[in-house]
């Protein structure tokens, strides 16, 4: 059975292998939060909970049907942070480190699969990309930790204080969104009561910057310094971050300036604090240091913008990817101004880059607006705007909730993991496997142009 099954998966596409492969990790993390080891009142969560936990942690979402840090007890608490690890590398990547700690080679057949799991064009490099990708990690989540460590070890003592620094980078890095405050503030707190201590914020969203640009661009930037001898890519991602972080901060300062519920009765440092993390959390981290619920309509609307378009390709984050707007965005400008050329940076776009870049919107946009319709459905408690932010949220793999992510069905609660793995995985990588073409077939004739009118 054994050979079989390595039989079958040899003979299966990366793309296929890559869909697999974390189905498997999500399946195995949801059997083991399944067993009454893992909470600390000694009963099994249930398993469609335990399921949607571990997917949640995979697909470093954050979402949660139960409060981490008050059900689970320790044991809990590490399968999902070592989840959200996973997740957040990719299962390649760990597997890749496994191998190379073991002094095993890498064939062709597993260059393709981390090809595929870091978006990779070429196959040259791809060790030793690797390679750098786990020690930026977790030499990042390390500085991290102890950065975090100068707040949580006066606070909560040594051990628990050191536990909850390595959590808190690890899920930050990861973009993922769960914390453990709730036995500190209570439930689904997530970090509000640090909306005024400056370095756990500039932490949080130093990290989760830092793992939603991209690995690529991580190391453009080590290896070159200067913005000048960066690569169109890195500059791309860079200044596409940038201007989003920019446009949430100054909506969010003035929108919510005198809202009571949000920002009103916060003092003007925490007022920009609380704009600049909320902004930056929206990149797919899920973290709050403010309460969502009593934002404005006009506010949670940008913030699902925001939160569709998501990090950048190659990182822990999901959601469309800031190079695909920014490359639909440079498409449009170039017909306006009747351009033949899509350029940036003295460069130009070549038209599979933006014929994937229109798939990848459209079937992303296709699966947020039926996501949305499906859970108005079977959760008609919510509001349309509730349901566009849970689902977008999940999609996105964000983790930020106004509608409450424990009272979902359980067919909401299916619904959504699902839309997670999406996010996650990738629905173009999802709808490549399940095509299951070998090759992309050239047509032999090729028709004569038809005249449409359109606009």
């Amino acid at each position: 059975m054994l050979k079989k099954l390595l039989l079958k998966t040899n003979a299966m596409k990366p793309a296929q292998v890559m869909v697999i492969g974390f189905g498997v990790v999500i399946l195995f993390g949801g059997l083991i939060l399944n067993l009454p080891i893992a909470t600390k009142d000694g009963e099994s969560v249930g398993f469609l909970n335990a399921l949607f936990t571990a997917t949640s942690a995979v697909c470093v979402t954050g979402l949660v049907v139960v409060d981490t840090s008050t059900y689970w007890n320790e044991f809990g608490q590490f399968v999902i942070i070592t989840l959200i690890q996973i997740g957040g590398l990719g299962f390649m990547t760990m597997a890749t480190m496994f191998s190379l700690l073991t002094g095993k080679k890498i064939n062709l057949r597993e260059r393709l699969l981390i090809q595929e799991s870091l978006n990779q064009k070429d196959l040259s490099g791809l060790v030793k990309l690797t390679r750098y990708i786990i020690m930026m990690t977790f030499a990042i989540e390390g500085i991290g930790a102890l950065l975090l460590s100068m707040v949580f070890i006066p606070e909560l003592g040594l051990l628990k204080g050191i536990w909850y620094s390595i959590f808190h980078a690890i899920s930050a890095f990861c973009n993922a969104g769960f914390d453990l405050m709730g036995s500190i503030t209570g439930e689904y707190s997530s970090l509000m009561c640090f909306v005024s201590n400056t370095l756990i914020n500039f932490v949080i969203c130093g990290l989760i910057i830092l793992g939603g640009i991209g690995f690529p661009v991580l190391l453009d930037v080590i290896n070159n310094k200067k913005y000048s001898k960066l690569n169109v890519h890195s500059k791309l991602v860079i200044n596409t971050s940038a201007i989003l972080i920019i446009i949430g901060f100054l909506f969010i300062f003035i929108a919510e300036f005198d809202n009571a519920g949000s920002l009103g009765g916060l003092s003007m440092k925490e007022k920009l604090l609380s704009s600049l993390f909320q902004s930056v959390t929206l990149r797919t981290a899920g973290y709050t240091t403010i309460d969502l619920t009593l934002l404005k309509e006009s506010t949670l609307f940008l913030m699902i913008i925001l939160m569709l378009i998501g990090a950048s390709p190659a990182s822990t984050g999901g959601g469309l990817k800031t190079t695909t707007v920014a490359t639909l965005f440079l498409t449009v400008k170039s017909f306006i101004l009747g351009k033949e050329d899509i350029e940036v940076y003295q460069r130009r776009i070549s038209s599979t880059t933006v014929r994937k870049s229109l798939g990848i919107f459209f079937i992303g946009v296709f699966i947020a607006l039926f996501g949305t319709l499906i859970l108005s459905i079977v959760n008609p408690e919510f509001t349309l705007l509730e349901c566009s932010f849970e689902v977008i949220s999940a999609f996105a793999t964000v983790g930020l909730s106004i509608g409450g992510t424990p009272s979902l069905t359980a067919i909401g609660k299916i619904l959504i993991m699902i839309l997670m793995f999406l996010g996650r995985v990738g629905s173009l990588t999802i709808f490549i496997a399940l095509l299951s073409r070998n090759n992309r077939i050239k047509s032999k004739i090729r028709y004569a142009e038809g005249k449409i009118i359109v606009g």
